[in-house]
C-alpha cells in the first residue's frame, strides 16, 4: 500500500441537528413514552459515538431543538438554504440530519425536491430519547454518517437511514407508534441497508429529485409565509363542513384523505368541487397507507379538476402541492404533470 493510500483524506460531513427524540431526555431510562423532545445539542449526541472518528472529519451545527411535531413552514426553508449553502462548499462531501420521527418523511420529501446537490443528504432519528434503556439514537447517527460519507449514496435524493435500512425520503413513512423498527417504505420497498459499516443498495431511485428538481427555493426568505395548504380525511358520515371553512379562510390548496383508492364521499366531493370551482387546487391521495390512487379510478377527476397524488400519502402530497403552488402551478393539467414526475 502506497503512503498516499494510508494517508488518504477522510471525507467530510456535517451535522445538522433539529432536536427531536434523538436527542431526548427522560428521568425514567425504562420509560420510553414520556420525555422531553430536542433536550442535548448535537456536541453531545456526536460525543457519544467515538467511532466516528474512524469514519469522517464531522462538522456540528445545531439548526433547532424541537420536537419535530412541531416543525413549520420557516425551519423547512431554513434547513434548505442551509443544506444548499453547505453542500456547495467543496471541502463538504455528505450531510446528514437529525430530526424527530414524527415528520420525517415530510422534511425528508421537502428536502429531496429542494436541495441542489449530488451528494448525500440522510436524515436519521430514534424512537427512544437519548437517556432511555437501550436508546437507539446513537446506532442510526453512526450509520447515517457512515451513508452519507460512502460513495455509492451521490445522486439518489435525500435518503432515511433508520434501523440499519436505507429509505428512500419518497417512499417512507412511519408505520408504527413505538417500536423501535418505526418506518417503512410500503410500496417500492427499501433502497438498501446498513450495518457494521457496510452499505448496499438494492434499487435505484426513479422519479426526479434533487438536481433534476423544478423547485427552487434558495430565494425564499425565512420569514416567508408558504401557500396554504390543509389535509381533509374522507370517512363515514364525512360534511362540507371543514372544506367550507378552509375556503372561506382563503386556503390555497387541499388535499383529500380519501379512502381505498382515494374515493370521496359524496357531501364532501361536492364541496371540494366548489373549493375547485373557487380556484382551490385539490389533490386526491389515499388514508390508506400504501397502493395508489388512480387518476379518474373514484372520482370524476377530469369533470372537477382534481388531481392524482398516484403513490404519494397525503402529508407527502401536501408537500408537493405547496412546492407546486409557491412557483404559481395550480392548474390541473400542470399539478398533474408534476405528481406524475416527482
Amino acid at each position: 500500500m502506497s503512503a498516499d493510500a494510508t494517508h488518504q483524506k477522510r471525507p467530510t460531513v456535517a451535522v445538522l441537528a433539529t432536536g427531536g427524540t434523538i436527542a431526548g431526555d427522560t428521568a425514567d431510562a425504562t420509560q420510553t413514552a414520556s420525555y422531553k423532545a430536542g433536550v442535548f445539542s448535537v456536541e453531545r449526541l456526536l460525543s457519544a459515538i467515538p467511532a466516528l472518528d474512524g469514519i469522517a472529519e464531522i462538522y456540528a451545527e445545531q439548526i433547532a431543538s424541537i420536537d419535530s411535531k412541531d416543525l413549520d413552514d420557516a425551519l423547512w426553508i431554513t434547513l434548505t438554504h442551509r443544506v444548499n449553502t453547505l453542500l456547495m462548499q467543496n471541502n463538504i462531501d455528505g450531510l446528514v440530519i437529525a430530526h424527530g420521527t414524527d415528520t420525517l418523511e415530510e422534511t425528508a420529501y421537502w428536502l429531496h425536491l429542494t436541495v441542489a446537490s449530488i451528494k448525500p443528504v440522510v436524515l436519521t432519528a430514534a424512537m427512544r430519547p437519548f437517556t432511555a434503556l437501550s436508546a437507539d439514537g446513537s446506532l442510526n447517527l453512526l450509520n447515517a454518517v457512515t451513508l452519507a460519507a460512502h460513495p455509492d449514496a451521490v445522486a439518489r435524493g435525500v435518503l432515511v437511514a433508520f434501523a440499519n435500512r436505507i429509505h428512500g425520503a419518497r417512499d417512507i413513512t412511519k408505520i408504527s407508534t413505538y417500536a423501535v423498527d418505526a418506518f417503512a417504505s410500503p410500496e417500492s420497498g427499501i433502497l438498501g441497508w446498513i450495518q457494521d459499516g457496510r452499505v448496499e443498495f438494492q434499487r435505484l431511485v426513479t422519479r426526479a429529485h434533487t438536481m433534476q428538481s423544478v423547485f427552487k427555493i434558495n430565494a425564499i426568505d425565512t420569514q416567508y409565509a408558504l401557500p396554504a395548504v390543509q389535509i381533509v380525511v374522507s370517512h363515514a358520515g364525512a360534511s362540507r363542513l371543514v372544506v367550507d371553512t378552509l375556503v372561506n379562510a382563503r386556503i390555497c390548496g387541499i388535499v383529500v384523505a380519501g379512502t381505498g383508492n382515494g374515493s370521496v364521499h359524496v357531501r364532501l366531493q361536492q364541496a371540494l368541487a366548489d373549493a375547485r370551482a373557487r380556484g382551490v387546487a385539490v389533490v386526491r391521495s389515499s388514508r390508506v397507507g400504501s397502493g395508489h390512487v388512480m387518476r379518474n379510478g373514484a372520482a370524476p377527476d377530469d369533470a372537477l379538476g382534481l388531481v392524482s397524488a398516484g403513490t404519494l400519502n397525503p402529508y407527502k402530497a401536501r408537500v408537493l402541492l405547496i412546492l407546486a403552488l409557491t412557483h404559481g402551478w395550480g392548474e390541473p393539467v400542470m399539478l398533474q404533470s408534476l405528481f406524475d414526475q416527482y
